[in-house]
């Protein structure tokens, strides 16, 4: 299913930019759903979840937290999810390109709804978009797993549980040691923050009192002799977008 989130804290332009995608992408034949967030702040409180959807039109110009703010938060969890900015100002090029957003849509152009109909076609032939994905040999059966979307792996009797968000939270199972994933998956920002957790640096919010919390809310103990090494990595990939 291809699903899109709508950001946008005026109500009526919202609803009519839902009406135009959806009558594009029932015009192709697509099975889809669209979502719509009256703030930056809603947006942003789905953590890691954010990353069900394929794309998200945001707003820039929202109060409190904004289209710039919300978009440099979720690239702190995704490179894979497709933003465009919706903007009645055209001054924000260097934010797009530092954010890798996909277009600019520009409210109150004549022309819009053609905008949107190109926009979405580009997403489409964006769609191979380059993501590292290792395969797996789980105990549910091999499968494919876009390494940004687990939060962490976890040894637990003598196997490992990976915590992979999807369209919901997931967990699959292997039989394999937390050292040899550690190993291959280390030049990835995965950290070993104690003997039974490897965790996606990307999806930890905080580090503090001897435990990590994660995007999804989630808390994992953090012994004394991993604590200063775990804060000062966490520390200095906050400033990676």
């Amino acid at each position: 299913m291809f699903r899109i989130a709508i950001c946008d804290d005026e109500m009526l332009f919202t609803e009519q930019l839902k009406e135009m995608i959806s009558a594009y992408m029932m015009d192709k034949g697509f099975v889809f759903k669209i979502d719509t967030y009256s703030s930056g702040e809603e947006l942003i409180e789905l953590g890691i979840e954010i990353v069900q959807y394929t794309v998200v039109f945001l707003d820039i110009n929202m109060e409190k937290i904004n289209g710039i703010m919300a978009a440099e938060t979720i690239r702190k969890m995704s490179r894979e999810l497709f933003i465009v900015f919706v903007t009645a100002f055209v001054d924000y090029s260097l934010e797009g390109y530092r954010l890798d957003v996909v277009r600019y849509l520009l409210k109150g152009n004549a022309s819009f709804k053609n905008t949107v109909n190109e926009c979405i076609d580009a997403i489409m032939d964006k769609m191979n978009y380059s993501v590292t994905k290792k395969e797996f040999d789980f105990k549910e059966g091999k499968k494919e797993v876009s390494l940004e979307r687990i939060l962490y792996i976890e040894s637990n009797l003598h196997k490992l549980e990976f915590h992979v968000m999807e369209d919901t939270l997931k967990v699959y199972t292997m039989y394999e040691t937390l050292n040899i994933l550690e190993d291959k998956l280390s030049e990835y920002n995965f950290i070993r923050i104690h003997q039974s957790y490897l965790v996606n640096i990307k999806h930890i919010k905080n580090v503090a009192r001897y435990k990590v919390i994660l995007s999804n809310g989630v808390e994992l103990s953090i012994p004394k002799v991993r604590y200063m090494d775990v804060k000062k990595k966490f520390i200095s990939s906050q400033g990676e977008v």
